[in-house]
């Protein structure tokens, strides 16, 4: 996706703000002149002309979105596997196998024998302190009842469905990846004693992600049909209690930044490798190009994240 340098206003409708480029031409486009291509964004004069497929409308949002039903499928089987391992404490949201074997904690005890004197003495410790790295990425799959289940779910079907329609199974990955380690991050920073599950922060990432996106189009917060939505979140994040603050916090600057680097400084890549004019040279190297940076900045802050996790994690042990 390209996008605009400035604030510029749209080539067809000049009481419009356009924040993205034509892919083709570079023309200035507002949302109403947007047509969805197999890699960014047409105006209609190179809808019109030109050979590479484009997607009209709605079915320029087509894009099956086979992994979000993957990711979903996921979350579901591991909450099925962890009520035959627990038996009915799964369903109810009580502690299980899955949640204290795989849940996220800098460091916890969860077998203690009385030593001399009759004080505690600790004989097993678990979390991420204690070299178990992998809790950073599958608490996000794991969940505290079915009632927890269904509301992370609900919302990745909506969000994720809409993405990944939106952006391409590779940079919704890329996102989602990005938001769950993010929110991680966040949990270890805020509350690292406390087990920790849930896709929770991978959820806010999307939020996030569509915030980033949205504004690279020249759409503002306020203006966003989101803003409400984000704003009942966080009055629910910060009001209910057990809730992780931190969790939902980090997958929402996780996922706006991942969304930043990879439509908003992959666009000004793809127009700083803009060939010369009359070249001839073909447009599509400096999509890829673009397209390249954003998904190696974003692999680079996802990196980022995870190792901060641990550090973090060691830090508070």
């Amino acid at each position: 996706m390209a996008v605009a340098s400035e604030l510029q206003a749209c080539y067809r409708h000049g009481d419009q703000r356009a924040g993205v480029v034509c892919q083709r031409c570079d023309r200035p486009i507002c949302p109403r002149c947007m047509h969805t291509a197999s890699v960014g964004f047409h105006c209609p004069e190179c809808v019109k002309q030109g050979s590479q497929k484009v997607y009209r409308g709605v079915a320029g949002l087509q894009t099956r979105p086979v992994l979000t039903k993957v990711l979903i499928g996921i979350n579901v089987a591991v909450f099925l596997v962890g009520i035959l391992l627990s038996g009915a404490g799964g369903v109810a949201g009580t502690s299980g196998e899955l949640t204290l074997d795989g849940g996220l904690i800098a460091e916890g005890c969860v077998e203690a024998v009385r030593g001399a004197g009759g004080v505690p003495v600790c004989v097993e410790q678990v979390g991420v302190a204690q070299g178990q790295w992998y809790r950073v990425v599958t608490s996000g799959f794991l969940h505290s009842g079915w009632i927890h289940l269904g509301f992370n779910m609900y919302a990745l079907w909506i969000l994720g469905g809409m993405l990944e329609r939106s952006v391409g199974r590779l940079r919704f990955g890329a996102i989602y990846l990005t938001s769950l380690l993010a929110g991680a991050l966040g949990v270890l920073l805020l509350s690292p004693d406390q087990l920790t599950v849930g896709a929770s922060g991978a959820v806010f990432g999307m939020m996030g992600a569509v915030f980033a996106i949205q504004r690279a189009q020249g759409i503002s917060f306020r203006d966003s049909p989101l803003f409400g939505v984000l704003m009942l979140n966080l009055l629910i994040t910060f009001a209910v209690p057990r809730i992780s603050i931190g969790g939902h916090l980090g997958g929402l600057v996780g996922g706006f930044l991942a969304g930043f680097v990879l439509f908003d400084l992959a666009g000004r890549a793809a127009a700083a490798t803009r060939p010369p004019a009359g070249t001839g040279a073909p447009v599509t190297t400096r999509r890829s190009a673009g397209h390249q940076v954003g998904l190696a900045l974003c692999a680079a802050l996802a990196a980022a994240f995870a190792v901060g996790s641990v550090v973090v994690a060691y830090g508070a042990a």
